[in-house]
Formats: structure tokens, C-alpha cells, sequence
């Protein structure tokens, strides 16, 4: 009961590409010693020198485990599972073989065996030489786990056993039942997606208190690909202890609007209000604040830490913090079950930790933009083959290096234990001294050292006097967060001096109230405590580590009175900062006898007061691509978003969420203008064929590749009359005459550069671009030159010509 368990989490699902096809190459040998090798009596069948190796074996040992990642009872044909032999510390192994058979096989032929393994490190593990199908280890040395992939075989095998044998110096550690054998059994279709691991009901007695430490091991060195070196932070971790009737999240399921904020924002808000409208299964809700970055030395900085507790009811644990910046990235555990099999407590949890999708975003890298994944998809873990942009991308599709580790460890137990297995020294020590914990309400914007030792005390006497500790500034990454002071003091008095009666002895606090002795009327409780150092000089403590007083339950012991539970601890105050709420609750044991409803109040409610709130500074998501122009061609406007990722109750956020610019693509094209037709002339001859014109001007020359200008000039024929055959000498000399002057009217006219009725000045040279990038502008100009008074025309004017420049972006 009191063994460390320690796996990778989570558990490959049906959905999670075979990752089998990409393994290492494969090689050979034995683990066991050749002594015991001589034993192993000689045989033809096949692998039957593995499967009827002898030794000193013992049955039923419990220092080794076999564990197929996830615990499943059943498996998906064709899908890859990580397989995991390990030994408890202190224990460790040399040697070890590893095979596959299907159900009441004896493996001494071929196609008993099921699945196939493949290697992960060639360094610790090869195929056998005699026996291909089984996996051993490569040299012969102490080690405490191994890991090998298993590929689940076809449809219609049915039931598959795992076996693995444990080569210690001469003792081999074989089991058909027990650690190091694990069943699993096809699984039927139908269930396809969705996360099997059935939950037993815990027979344990009384409650336990548990701490859980988180240390993100998420860094650039760990993972330098595309590493987001600017806002890398873990998420406030959410989560609670509860029963198996509420699900916060499981794989193959689909994410809540909570798990969602959690995901994409990092926000735990709607996570805790959905985890507190399960009052009735949940027991603690567990928090423990973010950290920015996501990375630094423990001797900088604490990891962030939560205490719970459980009970026979709500004996499992779950909880999940976001990876940020990610589109929907988490890290966390689903239903931990930390009631054991033997009606305890489970004494101490390491699990290392691989990021999931939660199913909402699609994005594909840490910083992608927002793209919602519509319909919405099941949660699951992710693989390195799941995109060539992920930063967790690997063709040869090796594991995850995982991006974090949590710790649950058991600092207490309250209640009368009914488990059936001794425990250690250790266990009863840790159960009597659960640690102290210092909260440190140091702004994450505050980098510090470590606090120097205590100095000495100023009173040398047993007057009250004063110590003091001191600690370094070393960054400090917001200004408008003011750091606490970098010096601390602490009241004290002088060698042999105490507040408590003159005793030299240290103290540990209080354990908790035991339950009242009786359930009903007046009873007796204790308490413990104990000594945490003894006086220097060798004497005695004298200071009381037991202590009893009365306890009432159901005052009115009568038929119609109920058996309450002991009230449960005060949850966390409800704001982060300034006036807020508390609760805590109790339980209905015992119903009336008379079978009339219980009165009792079950919960209770107060104010709390946290620190002064403080503008904090905004957490922002990176700018999103400018968008397209608003137009196709000219100038338009283009926008660009980002989105608030602090909490909007931890501070006003003034920055701007939206951004606009002014863009400029090439100009528009500009077709040709033109004026209507004037008037038709004279005829230019007065007797006989001629013709007659009419004219428009070009009010608009095309630009940017705008339709070109039709004719301006038109012409058709004409006759006034005949022609006299003799005419005067007269009359051909006006005719000479008018022609002449008609002549050179057109001859001045066609002299205004296509402008009839004026003469134009030539274009001016371009001016200079408005811009240096971006799209900008330039100009030239004709002038009038000389208006003629003969014309009939009157709408000569100066001309303006304007261009695109510079278009390349900035």
C-alpha cells in the first residue's frame, strides 16, 4: 500500500495515431545469469526455455509491477501502448524478459503469442536471440523501470496475457497472477473514443489529507522547438476531489465550457463554478496559482502547491493546467483513484505528464491564431505525428518528452483506518508530521533569492527581543507591481528562553480534532501533536503532546434528530483579492429514525477578507495577422486582433484589443471622360460635295490601365448645291478667301496638344512619393499655354495626373 507509483500520463487512446511503424531497429539477449540459465532444462518448443525458466521464484511480490499505460482493461486491435516494468525504490532489477500470449496459451508455438513489441531505447532493451518475440534487456545492470511499445494484434484474438519475469542476482520474480501479469481483453467496437477505465468503490475508512506539488519541466532547453520564449506560463491549476458519478474531464470525452476556458484562456473561473455546482460529489476544490514563465530553478522558485482531501465517497482526484500560449493545451490527471485495494490510502503519487488537445482550437503551433475547431472533437493526448508544424513533431514518431511532473503526496490521515496493511515507520511519521507550509504571497512579477538564515537573536536574556532574515532583489518584471520588502523580522528570546512555561522544547502544530465518541449526546475527542526537537541540553519536554475534551453531537437525541458529519475545512475565499465568501460542509450520516427530514444545516457561509486588489498587468495573446485591405484596389483600412488572457476580476485592462492601419494598393483603373458632341459646322464647301465636323474633348485622360479614349473627331458629307459651270472671277475670289481663313483656323486650333480651343503647356515632371513604403502617391500637372478667342470651345482647363508609388510593404 505504501509503494510510490509513478508513470507517463496519459494513456494512448483509439484515436492516437500507431506510432508502431516508426519504431528503432531491433537486436538480442538474456538477462538471466548463467547459473540459473544451467538450470533451465533444454527443449524444442518454442520459447519454452523463456517460459520454463527456474529459479528461486517468489510469488506475489509486490516491489515489481508490470503497467500498461492508462490501466486498461481492454484494448483497441492494431493501436500502440506503452508498456512499463518497474521496481519501488530501493528494489531495482538486472535482468528481465517481457512476452505477449493470448488467453490459456502456453506459448510453446508461434501463433500463441499476440501483438508485437517494439523497442523504444535500444540501450535498455533488444528482442531475444532464442526467442524473437520476447523482449529483454541489453547489458546486464541495476535499473528500476524500462519502457517498450506493444501493438494490440487483430480483431478476433481475444484476450491477451502480459508476462514479465525479474532477474535479480539469482532470484527470478514470476507471476502468472499478481504485479507483473497484466490482462487485457478485446474491445468491442462500439466503444470506440472513449476512455475505459472502470472505477472500484473504495472500502477505506476515515479520510486522508493529500499535498500536490507541481514542477513544470516545460522549457526551451527541454523543448527548444518553436519555443515561445516571451510568454510561456503555466495556467492556474483548477481541480477538485470527488466521487465517480462527476467526470471534470476524461479522454475521449468532450470538454466542458470550464475545461474550454482552462484550454484556449487560462481562466479556471467557469471551471470552479461548474466543479461547485457538484457540491454533493465533490469534496475539495483544488487550486494553486500560475506561473510565469513557465520555467525557473526550484532554488528560485517554490513549486506551486494545493492540499486536499478525500474520503470513501469522493476518493478520486483530478485536475488540469493550461500551457500557454497553446490553442487548447493542457497537462493534468482524470479521476486519480488514491484509495488502494487494500481499504487504504494511498501513500504517495509521481506521474511525469504529456500535454491534450481539449478538442476546441485547431491550431497547430504554440502561437497560432485563434481557429475554433467546429464540430467540436473528443479530448486527446497528443503525439509527435500529428502535424509537421507541431513543436512535438518527430517522423519517426518517438514519445512526447514530457512537459511536466506532479507529486501527490499523503501528509495526514483523520478517522478511524480500517486498511488491512501495516504501515512503515516512514508512513506513521508522515501521517503524525505533516510539513508546514509557508504562504508565499510573493507577486509572480517579483523575482527573489532564497531568505538568509535567521540571524541571531538581539535579546541575549528571555525579554522579547527581535531576528531578522534578508533576501536579494534580483529582477523585477513589472513596475507598476510593487515587490514586498527584501527583509523580514521575527520576535525571539534568548538561548533557554520560551513563551511556553520555560520549556526548551519545539512543538509540532495541532493534528486535527478526532471524531466525537459518541454519535449522539455528549462524548469525548482528542487531538495530537509532537516533538518536533528536543531541549539541546538533554532534558525532558514536559509540554502535553495529547489532549481530550467534550464534544456534543445531536443534543436532542430523539427519533427525529440526524447523524451529522464533523464540519469539513473552510473552502479558499472566493476573490482573489479584497471581500469575499467562504463555505464549508458537513454531511447527513444517519437519517431520522422516524424517517422525517434532517433540519440540520449542511453547509455554512462567511465573509473572508484577502489582500488589497491591485491592478495587475494585462496578459494579452500576440497580435493576430493584419486582416486583407477593406478594398480591392486604392486605399482602405485593414485590421488586426489580440485577446485578454488575465482574469478580468484580478484588474482593468486599458490596452487595446484591436488595431487599424491604412493600407494602399495599386490605384484604381480610370477610364477616359469625355464631353458630349458639340454642334455640327458649316459645310466647308458652298456649292458641290463637302463635309461637315463635330468635335468633343477629353475632360479625363485614362489611367492605371483605365478604357482608352474613343475618337474626338467626326466627319460626314454634305452638298449644298450644284456648281455654276462659268463663275465670276468674283465670286472664286471670296470663296478663295474664306477658305484661306477657315484653313488657318484649324491650323492654330490643331497646335493645343489634342485640346482643341487651347494650346497646353508640356507635363511637369512626377512630384516625389508621399511614402518610402506602404503605398504612397505622385503628381504632375499641364497648364493652359494660350486660349484661342475663335473657338467655340470653352472648357479648357489645367490638367492633374495622379500615380501609385512605393508599393512594397513596410
Amino acid at each position: 500500500m505504501g509503494a510510490a507509483r509513478m508513470r507517463l500520463y496519459p494513456a494512448p487512446l483509439s484515436r492516437t495515431p500507431v506510432l508502431l511503424a516508426l519504431a528503432l531497429p531491433l537486436v538480442v539477449a538474456l538477462a538471466f545469469s548463467d547459473e540459473t540459465l544451467d538450470k533451465v532444462p533444454k527443449s524444442e518448443g518454442y520459447c519454452s526455455r523463456i517460459l520454463r525458466a527456474q529459479g528461486t521464484r517468489r510469488e506475489g511480490y509486490t516491489e515489481f509491477s508490470l503497467r500498461v499505460e492508462g490501466d486498461p482493461d481492454f484494448y483497441k486491435p492494431g493501436t500502440s501502448y506503452r508498456v512499463t516494468l518497474s521496481a519501488a525504490p530501493p528494489s531495482y532489477f538486472r535482468g528481465f524478459t517481457l512476452i505477449a500470449l493470448k488467453e490459456n496459451r502456453e506459448g510453446d508455438k508461434e501463433e500463441d503469442h499476440a501483438g508485437t513489441f517494439q523497442i523504444i531505447d535500444e540501450e535498455e532493451t533488444q528482442f531475444m536471440s532464442n526467442c524473437p518475440v520476447a523482449v529483454t534487456e541489453s547489458t546486464p545492470r541495476r535499473r528500476t523501470r524500462i519502457q517498450v511499445f506493444w501493438i494490440a494484434p487483430p480483431a478476433g484474438t481475444g484476450c491477451v496475457i502480459l508476462k514479465a519475469s525479474i532477474v535479480q542476482k539469482r532470484i527470478i520474480y514470476f507471476q502468472d497472477e499478481g504485479s507483473l501479469t497484466k490482462k487485457l481483453c478485446e474491445q468491442d467496437s462500439t466503444f470506440d473514443g472513449v476512455t475505459d477505465k472502470p472505477i472500484l468503490d473504495c472500502c477505506a475508512c476515515g479520510t486522508a489529507k493529500y499535498r500536490l506539488t507541481f514542477y513544470g519541466n516545460w522549457s526551451e532547453k527541454t523543448h527548444p522547438k518553436d519555443y515561445p520564449r516571451r510568454a510561456n506560463h503555466w495556467s492556474a491549476i483548477i481541480g477538485g476531489s470527488h466521487s465517480k458519478n462527476y467526470v471534470l474531464w476524461e479522454y475521449g470525452g468532450y470538454a466542458s465550457e470550464g475545461v474550454k476556458q482552462v484550454a484556449e484562456l487560462g481562466s479556471p473561473v467557469k471551471m470552479e463554478e461548474e466543479i461547485r455546482q457538484q457540491s454533493d460529489e465533490v469534496l475539495t476544490v483544488i487550486k494553486a496559482k500560475a506561473q510565469w514563465p513557465a520555467w525557473q530553478p526550484l532554488n528560485v522558485r517554490a513549486a506551486p502547491s494545493a492540499e486536499f482531501s478525500v474520503d470513501r465517497t469522493r476518493h478520486l482526484m483530478s485536475f488540469l493546467t493550461m500551457m500557454g500560449p497553446s490553442p487548447d493545451w493542457n497537462v493534468g490527471l482524470s479521476a486519480e483513484d488514491l484509495c488502494t485495494k487494500e481499504c487504504g490510502w494511498v501513500q504517495k503519487v509521481v506521474q511525469d505528464l504529456i500535454p491534450w488537445d481539449a478538442g476546441t482550437d485547431s491550431g497547430v503551433t504554440y502561437e497560432s491564431p485563434n481557429k475554433p475547431t467546429i464540430p467540436q472533437e473528443k479530448i486527446r493526448p497528443l503525439t509527435s505525428l500529428d502535424h509537421p508544424q507541431s513543436p512535438f513533431y518527430d517522423p519517426e514518431g518517438g514519445s512526447i518528452t514530457q512537459v511536466a511532473r506532479v507529486v501527490i503526496e499523503r501528509i495526514a490521515r483523520k478517522g478511524e483506518q480500517c486498511n488491512i496493511v501495516p504501515d512503515n515507520v516512514d508512513d506513521i511519521v508522515a501521517d503524525l508530521a505533516p510539513e508546514e507550509k509557508d504562504e508565499d504571497d510573493t507577486p509572480e512579477t517579483c523575482i527573489y533569492s532564497n531568505w538568509s538564515p535567521w540571524s541571531a537573536c538581539s535579546s541575549s536574556t528571555c525579554d522579547k527581543g527581535k531576528r531578522m532574515r534578508q533576501r536579494m532583489l534580483k529582477a523585477q518584471l513589472d513596475l507598476s507591481v510593487p515587490c514586498p520588502d527584501t527583509q523580514d523580522f521575527q520576535p525571539c528570546m534568548g538561548p533557554g528562553c520560551s513563551d511556553e512555561d520555560g520549556s526548551t522544547c519545539t512543538m509540532s502544530e495541532w493534528i486535527t480534532w478526532s471524531p466525537c465518541s459518541i454519535s449522539c449526546g455528549m462524548g469525548m475527542r482528542s487531538r495530537e501533536r509532537y516533538v518536533k526537537q528536543f531541549p539541546e541540553d538533554g532534558s525532558v519536554c514536559t509540554l502535553p503532546t495529547e489532549e481530550t475534551e467534550k464534544c456534543t453531537v445531536n443534543e436532542e437525541c430523539s427519533p427525529s434528530s440526524c447523524l451529522m458529519t464533523e464540519w469539513g475545512e473552510w473552502d479558499e475565499c472566493s476573490a482573489t483579492c479584497g471581500m469575499g465568501m467562504k463555505k464549508r460542509h458537513r454531511m447527513i450520516k444517519m437519517s431520522p429514525a422516524d424517517g422525517s427530514m434532517c433540519k440540520a444545516e449542511t453547509s455554512q457561509a462567511e465573509k473572508c477578507m484577502m489582500p488589497e486588489c491591485h491592478t495587475i498587468p494585462c496578459l494579452l495573446s500576440p497580435w493576430s495577422e493584419w486582416s486583407d485591405c477593406s478594398v480591392t484596389c486604392g486605399k482602405g483600412m485593414r485590421t488586426r486582433q489580440r485577446m485578454l488572457k488575465s482574469l478580468a476580476e484580478l484588474g482593468d485592462c486599458n490596452e487595446d484589443l484591436e488595431q487599424m492601419e491604412k493600407c494602399m494598393l495599386p490605384e484604381c483603373p480610370i477610364d477616359c471622360e469625355l464631353t458630349e458632341w458639340s454642334q455640327w459646322s458649316e459645310c466647308n464647301k458652298s456649292c458641290g460635295k463637302g463635309h461637315m465636323i463635330r468635335t468633343r474633348i477629353i475632360q479625363m485622360e485614362p489611367q492605371f490601365g483605365g478604357a482608352p479614349c474613343p475618337e474626338t473627331v467626326q466627319r460626314k458629307k454634305c452638298r449644298i448645291r450644284k456648281c455654276l459651270r462659268n463663275p465670276s472671277i468674283q465670286k472664286l475670289r471670296w470663296r478663295e478667301a474664306r477658305e484661306s481663313r477657315r484653313s488657318e483656323q484649324l491650323k492654330e486650333e490643331s497646335e493645343g496638344e489634342q485640346f482643341p480651343g487651347c494650346r497646353m503647356r508640356p507635363w511637369t515632371a512626377w512630384s516625389e512619393c508621399t511614402k518610402l513604403c506602404g503605398g504612397g502617391i505622385q503628381e504632375r500637372y499641364m497648364t493652359v499655354k494660350k486660349r484661342f478667342k475663335s473657338s467655340q470651345f470653352t472648357s479648357c482647363k489645367d490638367k492633374k495626373e495622379i500615380r501609385a508609388c512605393n508599393v512594397h510593404p513596410c
